[in-house]
């Protein structure tokens, strides 16, 4: 009986030297860096470069000229600005009573247009997920979408033609022995003209995106509220309300980030002279003050307010958000 030298060798164990070297679990994703996902996806990556070429070009490039709401610019001279200035533009709009009308009117024109235009799109949503004629559920998208596509130019050609002394609504008033109603001229009316063509632009456009949420919701989850004893109303208010919150928090969020944005060109298509008091918002003064009258360094800083105060609306918005609902953008 041979006796080996060293410690005894179990009967079906390996010894260091017999043990096989350990491999790589091939259920576990090996982790890439930049360098080889670029090597491997370069096609994928090479699309997104034009996409960030026009943001560097249009939109962080003109960040530069902010620079001359500080310094004082005159057209034809230095590109930054003649002279350092600090405050003086800033304390020049904040003490500017026509700006702080300006400021009031913008203010009000975005809260009627998020009031009405972003619960407004989710209800016509709601209201079509519940459609089953598929050629009824299509010829109202068909209606609803059509707006979205006009022109500014030509849906202020249509709401200054149907509200004027000859137009549709003035026929009426005129045919049930009423006055007819200067709405163009007023300056009580504008905000109604501008939130009701708003509405009638862009709220069946906005029903895709919550079209789309729908169909992600899970139909068991109906299937257990019946089972529950749940109505249609409580389907849609336990079940079909939270499956498209994220989409309504995202939305939300970016609305009220352009809060301030009110539409430059339909408010200077719409309004007049004569309906300033309740018209004029942010973007049309900056156009006034900066290219008619060429105070450029004066728009500059007012337009730096206003971006300032859309990036405090959507940080609080969005921290507000992560807080409450646990959705956010980031």
């Amino acid at each position: 009986m041979g006796i080996t030298s060293g410690q005894d060798v179990l009967p079906g164990r390996a010894t260091g030297a017999d043990r096989p070297p350990e491999r790589a679990d091939p259920l576990r994703p090996r982790r890439r860096t930049w360098a080889s996902a670029l090597r491997r996806d370069w096609q994928l990556y090479s699309l997104a470069v034009l996409p960030l070429l026009f943001f560097v070009v249009f939109r962080y490039l003109p960040m530069l000229g902010n620079v001359i709401a500080f310094r004082r610019y005159q057209p034809g001279g230095d590109l930054f600005g003649e002279q350092w200035v600090g405050l003086r533009y800033v304390r020049m709009f904040l003490t500017d009573p026509t700006f702080w009308q300006v400021f009031t009117n913008t203010v009000a024109i975005g809260a009627l247009t998020l009031l009405f235009c972003f619960p407004l799109p989710i209800m016509l949503a709601l209201l079509l997920n519940e459609v089953r004629t598929r050629w009824l559920k299509g010829f109202v998208q068909t209606v609803s979408y059509l707006p979205h596509f006009l022109s500014i130019v030509v849906i202020a050609g249509l709401v200054l033609q149907t509200v004027s002394l000859d137009g549709v609504i003035n026929q009426g008033l005129r045919a049930v022995g009423q006055d007819p109603i200067a709405f163009i001229q007023e300056p009580g009316w504008f905000r109604t003209l501008y939130v009701s063509s708003e509405v009638w632009q862009t709220v069946g456009w906005g029903t895709i995106l919550y079209l789309a949420a729908l169909t992600t919701i899970d139909t068991d989850l109906y299937d257990q509220a019946r089972v529950d004893g749940a109505n249609r109303w409580r389907q849609t208010w336990h079940v079909t309300l939270p499956g498209i919150r994220p989409t309504m928090i995202t939305l939300l969020i970016l609305n009220i980030g352009t809060f301030m944005a009110v539409g430059f060109e339909k408010v200077l298509l719409l309004y007049n002279p004569l309906t300033y008091a309740t018209a004029d918002v942010i973007s049309t003064y900056l156009y006034r003050v900066g290219i008619v009258s060429g105070s450029f360094s004066y728009a500059a800083a007012i337009g730096l307010f206003e971006s300032l105060i859309g990036l405090a609306l959507v940080l609080g918005a969005n921290t507000l958000s992560r807080r409450t609902t646990g959705t956010s953008l980031w």
